[in-house]
């Protein structure tokens, strides 16, 4: 039997990687998001009549349509991450001053779908796990208080795609409930859960108004059963849109790592096996206060957290390692996307920024599929779903 076909919204919405996510079983009604790039991106793959070019500020209630089960926004992160200098969301009356602030904007529409008495069922946020801690759980704070005020149960779970996916990318996820809607058994835990509900999430939640507590939910999730793929089987050995460093540009960034750095190449050798390894270049302070650039990298079958590469951020560099042999290059894009859970057939832009900014700004798709089957769609359908297909295949 088909499960019934459930209505959103997708705010902030990028490529449309919520959208890959939900699945096929999932009717997307509006999407929305302010940079031309993405939007072509999402046209690309999704057609263009969903998806509205405007910035969330000037969207009015008049426009989302009315019966939806779910509203997701990734609302921009900047300001909530050490690249953003933790900045903040600000305030309602300041948004216009962080690109974090977008939130205001756009849970001022849904409260105006509130009073309309048309809101969604559902609505899910996700940010960046800085969102637990910056201007010292002030954000947090705000955001909980933002849904327990427009009559929310809500909870948040942190969860890390490498659970899924070859990448390290902690992920908070709030999941806000209408006040009458009863979840079903198993969906609410008792207290909080070590696999989605951190120290540091703890915490945050301990800082909380005691109404925004009285709302708050501990979700319950089963843990994912499927098998990560490992990194080796994403990587190309033909990549498009990269090209191998030459020797020169990789005894480069050999003789940028700190001696730790060399001697994890040095362990990979002696093995004598192919092996391939993920690399930053990050800024760091030397013993006598001066900053050096440093070169990174890891060989435990992760690649590192993507980022936008804007703001003084580097690309992520593949590095392969066999015996004395080293090569290295930058992440295709389509190995960017593939650690994102796109499938091959997902379209990317042509330019490489362009393609690397929509996979690093996005959510990861392996995520939402496991929110939706075992949260979202038991909530709204009040039994469980089955597997869905993804949306594209």
């Amino acid at each position: 039997m088909n499960a019934p076909t459930l209505r959103y919204l997708e705010f902030f919405a990028g490529g449309g990687m919520a959208r890959a996510g939900l699945g096929k079983n999932w009717l997307c009604c509006f999407a929305n998001d302010f940079d031309p790039m993405k939007v072509a991106t999402y046209t690309a793959n999704w057609g263009a009549a969903d998806i509205v070019c405007e910035d969330v500020a000037k969207l009015t209630a008049a426009q989302i349509p009315a019966d939806v089960d779910l509203a997701w926004a990734s609302f921009p992160c900047q300001d909530l991450s050490l690249a953003g200098s933790y900045l903040g969301l600000g305030s309602a009356a300041s948004a216009v001053k962080t690109r974090s602030g977008t939130f205001w904007p756009f849970w001022m529409l849904m409260r105006s779908l509130k009073r309309e008495k048309r809101a969604p069922r559902v609505v899910v946020l996700e940010n960046v796990y800085g969102a637990l801690t910056s201007r010292a759980g002030k954000d947090f704070g705000a955001i909980c208080s933002a849904l327990s005020g427009s009559n929310y149960r809500f909870g948040a779970m942190v969860i890390d795609a490498r659970r899924f996916v070859p990448q390290s990318r902690q992920r908070v996820f709030f999941v806000a409930v209408e006040a009458s809607l009863v979840p079903a058994c198993g969906l609410v835990a008792a207290g909080p859960c070590q696999s989605w509900h951190p120290r540091t999430l703890v915490h945050a939640y301990d800082q909380l108004s005691d109404e925004s507590k009285r709302k708050w939910v501990w979700w319950n999730l089963p843990s994912p059963s499927a098998a990560v793929a490992p990194l080796t089987s994403l990587i190309e050995n033909d990549p498009c849109g990269v090209e191998w460093h030459t020797k020169a540009e990789t005894e480069r960034l050999l003789e940028m790592m700190t001696p730790l750095n060399r001697q994890k190449i040095a362990g990979v050798q002696r093995r004598g096996e192919r092996c391939v390894g993920t690399l930053y270049k990050r800024t760091r302070a030397n013993s006598d206060g001066t900053k050096h650039q440093r070169a990174e990298v890891r060989f435990d079958g992760l690649a590192g957290c993507l980022r936008t590469p804007g703001g003084g951020s580097s690309r992520q560099t593949i590095l392969v390692v066999e015996g004395a042999e080293v090569r290295s290059r930058l992440l295709s894009p389509r190995e960017a996307a593939r650690l994102m859970g796109l499938p091959d057939s997902y379209v990317l832009p042509e330019r490489y920024n362009d393609a690397y900014h929509v996979a690093g700004d996005g959510v990861c798709v392996s995520v939402v599929r496991h929110l939706a089957e075992f949260l979202l769609e038991p909530l709204l359908v009040r039994r469980s779903a089955p597997q869905f297909e993804l949306a594209l295949t």
